[in-house]
């Protein structure tokens, strides 16, 4: 861990972001890092601070090469304007959005509320993005050093009947620029857009995109499911999965279920951080089991350590994704899990990380 950094980000840094309301806190971050990107040099110390590199990292998922398995997760760049940004900061890959086929101001503000004694966070931001013209506009400018995941999701003024129509022209628009898509049916922040994940909606939904896409996703497609499901349905949600011609599943979006927060009166929106750690991983062990490799499994969802990462990885989680553990543990985490995990491997005698994925199912 590099302690110095880490020193000031928990004793400098947080505490003055942390008196900011929580979206001013984001938008203030990334200033800074716009800033420290116009002073020569900066970056190169930031890069060789907050990175870590070993070829025992380096794995393929669905045919795409990843330098490391962790990522950030979607929301944390509703833009892409930062893309740039995650390999300097360590991360392996990133997932821009969530991308709706129009423009939205997402919903009324306060929309994102802290819970630090649990280290969790509850939104209901409600895909504020500028919509798939204006991000194809942004990211058609970019030089992609790292795999980048497109999200993309339901506009709100849309009908449910004509949400096919909606996500095709986000995926058709901005798949070119993309090395993954994932399709968000499961945020619960939008109305609706949860019913999606029903078993009929979601074939109707899924196959008439690889239909109107001419019979196959042309980049590998990802569908990022809620974790409020009963271990049935969950299974049975699954056998629809395996015939819909996506190359795997994000596991998993924020939780409904207030109970984990032990808070009384918690806000409105989807619950995550540390608290929804144990039910993403139960979900991805299930799925591991089901689906015994047949699709790939991206795992969120309360990760802030290397022991809490090494977890989903042994559930059953080919690549990773942080975020909120992001905002609660400093720019040092994405350091301090890839080393932990390099060191797992080192001292087990592993050559190589993908040997693991699922070993403790």
């Amino acid at each position: 861990m590099n302690w110095a950094e880490d020193f000031l980000y928990k004793n400098f840094f947080k505490p003055l972001l942390f008196n900011l309301y929580p979206e001013n806190a984001h938008d203030v971050s990334f200033e800074l890092l716009k800033l420290a990107d116009k002073i020569p040099g900066i970056f190169s110390i930031l890069e060789k601070n907050f990175s870590f590199k070993s070829a025992r990292l380096n794995t393929t998922v669905s045919k795409i090469q990843f330098q490391n398995p962790l990522g950030m997760a979607a929301g944390f760049d509703k833009t892409g304007e930062y893309f740039p940004f995650f390999e300097k900061l360590g991360f392996g890959y990133a997932e821009v959005g969530t991308i709706t086929g129009e423009e939205q101001p997402g919903n009324p503000k306060p929309r994102l509320f802290r819970y630090p004694n649990q280290d969790a966070f509850i939104n209901r931001m409600g895909f504020n993005n500028p919509g798939s013209e204006k991000a194809f506009q942004i990211l058609s400018t970019q030089n992609n050093s790292i795999p980048m995941g497109i999200n993309i999701g339901k506009t709100k003024v849309v009908d449910l009947e004509n949400a096919l129509e909606d996500y095709l022209k986000s995926y058709k628009k901005l798949y070119p620029l993309s090395d993954y898509c994932a399709i968000n049916i499961s945020s619960p922040n939008t109305p609706g857009l949860r019913s999606l994940q029903e078993k009929d909606t979601l074939a109707s939904l899924v196959g008439g995109l690889r239909k109107e896409l001419g019979g196959s996703f042309p980049i590998p497609t990802f569908i990022k499911f809620a974790p409020d499901f009963t271990d049935t349905e969950f299974e049975k949600l699954l056998d629809v999965v395996l015939d819909l011609g996506v190359q795997g599943i994000i596991l998993t979006n924020t939780t409904l279920d207030k109970s984990l927060l032990q808070e009384k009166n918690p806000e409105e929106g989807g619950l995550s951080g540390k608290p929804l750690r144990e039910k993403s991983t139960h979900l991805i062990r299930l799925a591991r089991k089901k689906l015994n490799g047949r699709l790939n499994i991206i795992g969120v969802g309360g990760i802030d350590s290397g022991e809490s990462a090494l977890e989903k990885i042994l559930a059953g989680a080919d690549l990773i994704q942080i975020y909120t553990g992001y905002i609660y543990n400093g720019p040092n985490l994405p350091s301090t899990i890839l080393k932990y995990i390099d060191n797992y491997l080192e001292e087990n005698g592993i050559k190589n990380i993908s040997e693991i994925v699922g070993k403790f199912v």
